[in-house]
């Protein structure tokens, strides 16, 4: 369980998609001045980023190495087909919002890196909850600027108006820029934070232990 734990974690926070590896710039700062924009391609993401590692480790014992990115592509871009054909006949308000963002899933660096670094090295379970962390991972990122982009350059919240203040350049491209960098910056932070605190309480516990062995 450690290791489905730590596939998990690593996904999710100590090497996510966004805030630490920044992959997927290009729709991340192209869609997070809407939250139901990003919370939507997020979750597209999710989709296609585990259903490909699935496909990639099942078959990566047939896919010769010399055109193993090549194959890669053809899985994603069958599945980012099938994808849009669903949203556009269920979801026409979220296909037309994600316009040409949603045939850049193909070449998506994280559904790329992925499947060259985890899914054809791993097995098919391992490499299914890697997709669910990172594209969790990446969509959780996602929502979270888009809400703050969205509440301060329009003053609503997933299209509720919530107040009528609202700052112009947030829901511009340059303000989506600016969200982008600061929440790195936080989460980088906070992460290093995390991480001090996790090492005083090892080095205590460490030293609380030898005081009790020489105490014995």
């Amino acid at each position: 369980m450690n290791k489905y734990k730590n596939i998990t974690l690593n996904g999710l926070i100590f090497q996510n998609p966004t805030f630490m590896l920044v992959l997927g710039t290009c729709p991340t700062l192209g869609l997070i001045s809407s939250a139901s924009s990003a919370a939507g391609m997020g979750l597209t993401v999710v989709v296609i980023l585990t259903l490909s590692n699935v496909f990639i480790s099942l078959l990566k014992n047939l896919i010769p190495n010399e055109v193993r990115i090549p194959c890669y592509i053809v899985v994603i871009a069958t599945l980012v087909t099938f994808a849009r054909m669903v949203l556009e006949k269920f979801v026409p308000d979220l296909y037309d919002s994600l316009g040409g963002f949603l045939a850049l899933i193909v070449v998506n660096c994280i559904i790329l890196g992925r499947a060259e670094a985890f899914a054809n090295k791993h097995t098919v379970l391992e490499s299914a909850v890697d997709g669910l962390a990172n594209g969790f991972g990446f969509t959780a990122a996602l929502t979270v600027m888009g809400i703050v982009c969205e509440f301060l350059g329009k003053g609503s919240v997933f299209g509720l108006q919530i107040m009528k203040f609202k700052i112009g350049i947030f829901a511009s491209p340059a303000g989506s820029f600016l969200i982008f960098g600061i929440s790195i910056a936080l989460f980088v932070y906070i992460l290093n934070l995390f991480e001090q605190h996790k090492r005083v309480k090892v080095n205590r516990l460490a030293r609380e232990n030898l005081l009790n062995t020489e105490a014995a």
